[in-house]
């Protein structure tokens, strides 16, 4: 049975007090392992994550690291609430990378109204400074990321219709076409009332393999895996039925949002995978797989 490994019981990445703008939250980060560095693109907020705080705002940080588990922090977001569909923040990024170029799939928050939320695409050449593109979908949709490379010439996103995971093509990255649902929840199972993805699917001698998030009548978030069809993604070959990460530890029980893992990211480095996730909506851990031993029963 495939588990994530935690490569050690305490966060990588915590809150900074002193910084306005993550001093109550840093959480759900893209990863990307590039140019021999761990890089994370994180959310952080300036009050707790839930409406029952207030009107917290989500800003997107920088942070790198040489060996995955101690990371220094740019002290400035790199993206901020600063265009109409952001007023509320920019929230949950994924990232990969494709020829040289940063392709950044993320949540634009207006907050204007209700479902007031859109997939959004930037570009980047450095992880740095981005190029904002807009919205990808005109729809409430989340979960959403692009495939790290084409596909028979299409470039390939998954996102969220809810409750499933949707999967679509296009040719420009701007008309998307082809949307089909291609795994939803299990009633009475550990993702009885919604799927999402994780981090974007790995490409793997068996097929895509994808990381995956999913919540139960008591709103558990635990992480699960699949297996996809190489050359037609929309197939799904495997799914375990048992999550290969759950809350369990403290700082993953109790937070804004208890009981919750919640991936958007992963580096891989030397055939291991790097999951980096949010602990209960508060901090950043990380979790590791083998690739070998990446095998569905």
């Amino acid at each position: 049975m495939i588990k994530l490994k935690r490569l050690i019981n305490k966060p990588v990445l915590t809150p900074l007090k002193e910084s306005n703008w993550q001093s109550a939250a840093v959480f759900n980060c893209a990863a990307i392992y590039d140019n021999n560095l761990f890089h994370l693109i994180y959310r952080a907020t300036d009050i707790g994550p839930n409406k029952r705080y207030g009107n917290y705002i989500s800003r997107l940080g920088y942070a790198v690291s040489k060996d995955g588990i101690n990371f220094t922090r740019r002290l400035q977001p790199i993206l901020s609430n600063d265009v109409e569909q952001e007023l509320r923040g920019c929230e949950d990024p994924r990232i990969v990378k494709i020829d040289d170029i940063y392709y950044m799939m993320y949540i634009g928050f207006g907050g204007r109204y209700d479902e007031d939320y859109r997939i959004c695409l930037a570009t980047s050449k450095n992880l740095i400074d981005w190029k904002r593109h807009g919205i990808v979908l005109n729809e409430p949709n989340k979960d959403a990321a692009l495939f790290p490379q084409k596909i028979n010439g299409k470039y390939v996103m998954f996102h969220r219709r809810h409750p499933d995971i949707w999967i679509a093509f296009s040719d420009d990255l701007k008309n998307w076409y082809g949307h089909k649902r291609i795994i939803k929840p299990i009633e009475g199972s550990w993702e009885s009332i919604r799927v999402g993805i994780a981090g974007p699917p790995i490409a793997t001698k068996e097929g895509w393999f994808l990381i995956y998030h999913g919540a139960d009548d008591n709103h558990v978030y635990r992480l699960g895996a699949a297996l996809l069809d190489f050359n037609d993604p929309s197939k799904v070959i495997a799914r375990q039925k048992e999550p290969i990460l759950e809350p369990e530890l403290e700082w993953e029980i109790n937070g804004y949002t208890p009981n919750v893992v919640f991936s958007c990211g992963n580096a891989i480095k030397d055939g291991v995978i790097y999951v980096y996730y949010g602990g209960a909506d508060t901090v950043i851990g990380v979790a590791a797989l083998d690739m070998k031993d990446i095998k569905f029963e």
